[in-house]
C-alpha cells in the first residue's frame, strides 16, 4: 500500500478534492470541505473516519488499524502492510460516505452523484 494507491482510490470518489492544509507534504482528501482520508508526511499509512469510537476500537483490537494521532477517537490509521487493496478501498470508501452523509443537504446537492451500487451487478 502506498500514497499513490490512496490517491488513486480517493480520486475516483465523486467530488473528492486533494489539499495540503498544514503544508509540508500532507495529503488530505476532502468531500464538501470535510476530510475523509489523510496521509501524513511520514507516508506510512492513511487515517480514515469510522462510524463510531467503538468501531475504531474494534479495528485497533483486531490489529487492522492504530489510533490516528491528532484525530478524534472515531478515526483510525491504517498502516501500510496490514491490509490488502480491497480492504483499504473499503475503509476509504466508508470514511468518504460517512463524511459525505454528514454534510448539509445544500452541500450534498452540489456534489456529483454517487454511483448506483446496483449498476455493477
Amino acid at each position: 500500500m502506498t500514497r499513490a494507491l490512496v490517491t488513486e482510490i480517493c480520486t475516483a470518489l465523486p467530488g473528492a478534492e486533494h489539499s495540503d492544509p498544514w503544508g509540508g507534504g500532507h495529503d488530505a482528501w476532502k468531500v464538501g470541505g470535510k476530510m475523509f482520508a489523510v496521509v501524513g508526511t511520514a507516508a506510512d499509512g492513511v487515517s480514515v473516519k469510522t462510524a463510531s469510537i467503538e468501531d475504531a476500537a474494534f479495528l485497533i483490537e483486531l490489529g487492522r488499524a492504530e489510533r490516528a494521532p491528532y484525530f478524534h477517537r472515531s478515526w483510525v490509521r491504517v498502516p501500510w502492510g496490514v491490509t490488502d487493496r480491497a480492504e483499504l478501498e473499503d475503509r476509504i470508501s466508508t470514511s468518504y460516505r460517512l463524511v459525505r452523509g454528514g454534510l448539509t443537504r445544500r452541500v450534498q446537492a452540489g456534489l456529483p452523484p454517487l454511483p448506483d451500487p446496483s449498476a455493477g451487478a
